[in-house]
């Protein structure tokens, strides 16, 4: 059985496929492989860690805060007691998912951030003032 280049093509495009890297096409010219859909959300798969520092309206280390943590998806809180320093921290924070993330001490409350599953930081870093 002879192959000619098209047949020859088409199955190294489905072997490709089926191993989930998807061919891609330049301008009628030959196939060449890159990254498909699959590959591109791939990076954000995985845990990250949110942390930083709760101040004051005066920009000092505002201790025992509480420090809210809410997954957009599922609706679940997660909580954290601030450091005499202001220092917060959540680890196995799930990178596909958004999160709003807040603090609030004796009746002051911050604004609230968003870490989103399009930011690519494995470490999310922030700063939240009372107001």
């Amino acid at each position: 059985m002879r192959l000619n280049r098209t047949s020859l093509l088409a199955g190294v495009a489905c072997a490709a496929l089926a191993a989930g890297v998807v061919p891609v096409g330049s301008r009628g010219g030959p196939i060449g492989f890159g990254l498909g859909p699959a590959m591109a959300q791939a990076q954000n798969l995985g845990q990250r860690v949110v942390s930083g520092y709760v101040v004051d309206a005066n920009s000092k280390p505002a201790g025992g805060a509480t420090v809210f943590l809410r997954d957009l998806k599922t609706k679940s809180i997660r909580s954290y007691t601030s450091a005499a320093d202001g220092k917060f921290r959540f680890t196995q924070v799930n990178m596909a998912e958004d999160h709003e993330l807040w603090a609030e001490k004796d009746g002051k409350k911050s604004a609230t951030k968003t870490v989103s599953s399009w930011d690519t930081r494995k470490d999310f870093v922030c700063e939240l003032k009372l107001k």
